[in-house]
């Protein structure tokens, strides 16, 4: 048999691999293991309890409705990171602005982290797997003192960490230090997360493409083009692509971080600026794309190379196996 190494011991292990590591992110990416465990036992329960089903019957930030299961979520994580003591501040989604931890103990703390605690939420409802994505940043304002604005809005190219839990048919961990990416996989028997997908790479193409094509029409043309390429028998596999569309970013995302393929959240007519949230969704798995040989852009720029002006900012977002996404780009680039 052979031996399982569980997340704990897997941190552990690249820790003592670098002389200059201090602990506090591994502490960090504990802490985010142990709220993940619990926002994962109430996914499992959520058509059992009345509390944790539903609408909660109050709009977030984006002007989308909450449902109850994100606040639970939310609560799950502020808390996590708030005792754990090695994080400054946190912005979410699901709060309007950031929030700046009061103890001497966090505000002494060298990391912000922003994240979603929720993707797809949704779907809950109808039980359609859902994720948590996260991002870890250096704070860039003076230890001892509280978290700012400006360490929330640093761009993607700083991230020291980034990573995402899918909620699905079993319960996953993925993430990177830039030093690769790897997977774990709760084992409900013991508790733990357990390296199941070590080392990942996207493939550089595949036959997938994910998007909400009911927009196709208030779509820019170059992207139409590429759709088009798509569904013909023209393309590199001489064979239309299949769509596939989730709905739920994270499984849409981790479906093709294993088969290949590429995920559109595009700018429309209606949109002009997209719909996901630079900070707390594309700058995490861009990371993670890139790390696993993929590539994240708005179809024009790498992702992790804008300058965030707003903590909700939303980008446009190409993200998938490199061939893919390189060819979508280069659709859009004929047409302007």
């Amino acid at each position: 048999m052979s031996k399982v190494t569980t997340l704990n011991e897997f941190i552990l292990e690249g820790q003592a691999a670098h002389s200059f590591a201090t602990g506090e992110l591994t502490r960090i990416l504990n802490d985010i293991a142990v709220a993940s465990k619990i926002v994962s036992r109430d996914v499992r329960r959520a058509g059992l309890v009345d509390h944790i089903l539903g609408a909660q019957g109050n709009t977030n930030v984006q002007g989308e409705e909450q449902q109850k299961l994100d606040v639970v979520a939310d609560e799950q994580f502020i808390k996590a990171f708030e005792y754990g003591g090695e994080v400054c501040g946190i912005a979410s989604e699901e709060n309007d602005d950031f929030v700046a931890f009061q103890s001497e103990t966090s505000k002494n703390g060298k990391y912000v982290v922003l994240f979603d605690p929720l993707d797809g939420s949704s779907n809950i409802d109808v039980n359609v797997s859902i994720g948590t994505i996260f991002s870890i940043y250096k704070r860039v304002s003076t230890i001892g003192e509280e978290a700012t604005f400006e360490d929330m809005i640093q761009m993607g190219n700083q991230q020291v960490a980034a990573g995402y839990v899918l909620y699905g048919s079993s319960t996953m961990l993925v993430y990177t230090t830039g030093d690769g990416v790897n997977g774990f996989t709760l084992d409900p028997s013991i508790g733990e997360f357990c390296l199941s997908h070590p080392n990942m790479k996207m493939p550089v193409k595949g036959r997938l493409y994910a998007m909400n094509e009911g927009n196709i029409n208030i779509c820019e043309e170059g992207l139409r083009d590429y759709i088009a390429y798509c569904q013909s028998s023209e393309n590199d596999y001489q064979a239309p692509y299949s769509g596939r569309y989730i709905g739920s970013l994270v499984a849409d995302f981790h479906r093709n971080m294993i088969k290949g393929g590429i995920y559109i959240y595009p700018e429309t007519t209606t949109a002009p600026e997209g719909r996901l949230r630079l900070l707390y969704e594309c700058n995490p798995l861009a990371f993670i794309a890139e790390q696993a040989g993929g590539l994240a852009t708005t179809g024009r720029k790498r992702i992790m190379d804008i300058q965030p002006q707003q903590l909700h900012e939303r980008v446009p977002f190409y993200i998938g196996s490199k061939n893919m996404v390189e060819k979508a780009m280069s659709c859009i680039a004929a047409k302007n």
